[in-house]
């Protein structure tokens, strides 16, 4: 039962994570195709960050608060709304209002999914069975590597109205994957609750407080995340903006999907093997050392000068994303109570997102005018000032909160 629990949610992850492949990493490829500029595909993928920075507190609230709509029933309600959305996707073939608009609510969507499946590892446990995060998270990145690389081929060579279809067909595995995690958890919980060895109402622990509430009581948790802003400002530049800095030193589509393919497949030797790690270094420790491999990583990116070398930089991705993202997950966890949890996850992810909007227009502003090489050196110095917030203020999270 243990072993089955947390193949389904690694499955979550995996479909989320293609997903992410198909509506983010391919976002410009599919743009450029309609016509649109990388100043337009900037604005189009600020303003779907935006919307989700308003949106995920609000889907956070639900999920903390409400006795009447699950995790897994509000994930589920949220998928079939972006299946329906991505119809509008092979309706429009050329620029429109229309094109953008859909565009946005399915990336502001998306977004707004990632700290509800993050959440998820932890609410599942709730029925008695230990959830390895690092491990489900790996299996993200291995069918993220895989698509990358054969996406980067396929659109290629056939065009880019696989991505929907593609996206379709993901969707629909994240609703099964959903539906039989939901299935197992009543089981092992039903299980459980006949031993005794979990809770009839956990949800009774703690009462979950509001967002304002959240931030006065976690201030330095706060000035944590204003870093993630700055640090993550590389990764989003080189998820969105891939086929550009590529094509600035030679390469094509099929090299940017070989990238982001090998950028992914790095990340799973670390996050499979995160729990090891945990019993060795301290989350707040990991921490710093993937925000000094996030800036190692892009200062390398802007030094390449060949496509080989921007291949040879991904060696970073095992000290940047691949440590950071379990670390802070869990982080987050040791940390928060119970009624904080999703809003923990939720404002990590909201300053990934207000990232993203930074960037995005940013990104598309700087490669219009200054192109491929003054987009990441300003990255790589936007990257090391989060780096240097992070390492300054991780350390007082908890102790700021045990004088609370």
């Amino acid at each position: 039962m243990k072993k089955l629990l947390n193949f389904e949610y690694a499955c979550i992850q995996g479909t989320y994570w293609m997903l992410y492949g198909i509506f983010s990493s391919f976002a410009s490829v599919f743009l450029l195709a309609r016509g649109y500029s990388n100043a337009e595909i900037g604005v189009i993928l600020a303003a779907a960050n935006v919307a989700a920075v308003v949106l995920q507190p609000l889907a956070a609230d639900l999920a903390d608060r409400s006795a009447k709509v699950s995790l897994i029933g509000l994930t589920q309600g949220m998928t079939v709304m972006m299946m329906v959305m991505t119809i509008g996707l092979f309706a429009f073939q050329k620029k429109s209002l229309a094109l953008a608009v859909i565009f946005v609510l399915l990336v502001a969507w998306h977004t707004i999914l990632q700290p509800l499946i993050n959440s998820l590892n932890f609410r599942l446990q709730e029925c008695g069975v230990h959830i390895n995060f690092g491990m489900a998270r790996s299996l993200g990145s291995l069918t993220y590597s895989i698509l990358m690389a054969i996406l980067g081929t396929v659109v290629e060579n056939h065009g880019t109205q696989v991505l929907p279809l593609t996206g379709e067909v993901i969707m629909v595995m994240l609703l099964l994957s959903l539906f039989l995690t939901r299935r197992q958890y009543k089981k092992a919980r039903r299980l459980n609750l006949e031993k005794g060895t979990v809770r009839e109402k956990p949800e009774a622990e703690e009462e979950a407080i509001d967002l304002a509430g959240f931030v006065r009581r976690n201030r330095v948790f706060f000035i944590v995340n204003i870093g993630v802003i700055g640090l993550y400002f590389s990764n989003s530049i080189l998820n969105n903006y891939m086929m550009q800095i590529v094509s600035g030193v030679g390469g094509d589509s099929g090299d940017m999907g070989r990238i982001l393919s090998l950028m992914a497949f790095l990340e799973i030797p670390t996050m499979f093997c995160f729990d090891a790690l945990r019993k060795r270094f301290s989350c707040q420790l990991m921490l710093k050392a993937a925000a000094v491999g996030f800036t190692v990583k892009i200062a390398l990116c802007w030094l390449a000068e060949s496509v080989a070398m921007i291949f040879a930089t991904q060696i970073f991705q095992l000290v940047s994303f691949a440590l950071f993202l379990p670390a802070m997950v869990h982080f987050i966890d040791e940390i928060m109570s119970r009624g904080e949890a999703v809003k923990g996850q939720a404002l990590f992810t909201m300053m990934t997102t207000v990232t993203t909007v930074f960037s995005s227009l940013a990104g598309g502003l700087l490669l219009d005018i200054s192109g491929a090489k003054m987009l990441t050196l300003v990255s790589t110095l936007v990257t090391a000032a989060g780096a240097a917030v992070i390492i300054l203020s991780v350390d007082r999270v908890k102790s700021s909160r045990k004088r609370k």
